[in-house]
């Protein structure tokens, strides 16, 4: 069982501040124990993740606009407008129709996500999304895997955590930044 204080926390992401290192500290142990990131590495792989994804825990919203999601019939965004309301949030930056309808009947078990999107925004609900996107994906599997594992994605042969980057990410975006933050948490999460 890991338990993260707010001092390892903030060795991993060093520029979060201090309310949200107040703030996701407990929220990040409570989402541990409910969605079985309950291992060193999965942990390691998920915060790194997460403090990419959400520029060290600052944003819950993506910056764009979300108008490059319109008409993408692969994340259901069949109506006009649904680009711009069903842009990326919470940490790992949930996007398109599909993708908040299946998280919020996770969620709340009803649709509610599709009229009120911006409910991702909040600390709680940012993280939760996350987890659910997480556990959905199957991604602790992945993050279970042994460092010599790969697997061939978009054409190459990938390392465990290229494979964890494009199911999130859909690529490479950002993948050093991730893969520094995943070193801190190696480093940092044996102080846990």
């Amino acid at each position: 069982m890991i338990k993260l204080s707010a001092g390892v926390l903030k060795k991993i992401v060093p520029f979060i501040s201090d309310q949200n290192l107040q703030t996701y500290t407990p929220l990040l142990n409570d989402a541990f124990i409910q969605f079985e990131i309950n291992r060193k590495e999965r942990v390691a792989c998920f915060l790194s993740q997460l403090a990419h994804e959400s520029g060290s825990f600052r944003y819950t919203k993506e910056i764009a606009s979300g108008e490059a999601y319109e008409g993408r019939k692969d994340l259901g965004n069949i109506v006009a407008g649904d680009g711009i309301k069903f842009k990326g949030r919470g940490l790992i930056q949930v996007t398109g129709r599909n993708n908040y309808r299946d998280c919020s009947l996770y969620l709340f078990k009803d649709e509610r996500l599709l009229t009120n999107p911006e409910i991702l925004e909040t600390p709680e609900l940012a993280l939760k999304s996350a987890c659910w996107y997480w556990q959905s994906r199957k991604l602790n599997e992945i993050a279970d895997k042994d460092k010599s594992w790969s697997i061939v994605l978009k054409g190459k042969l990938r390392s465990k955590f290229e494979a964890l980057t494009i199911k999130i990410n859909g690529g490479l975006n950002g993948y050093q930044d991730r893969l520094e933050f995943y070193k801190r948490c190696q480093s940092f999460l044996l102080e846990s």
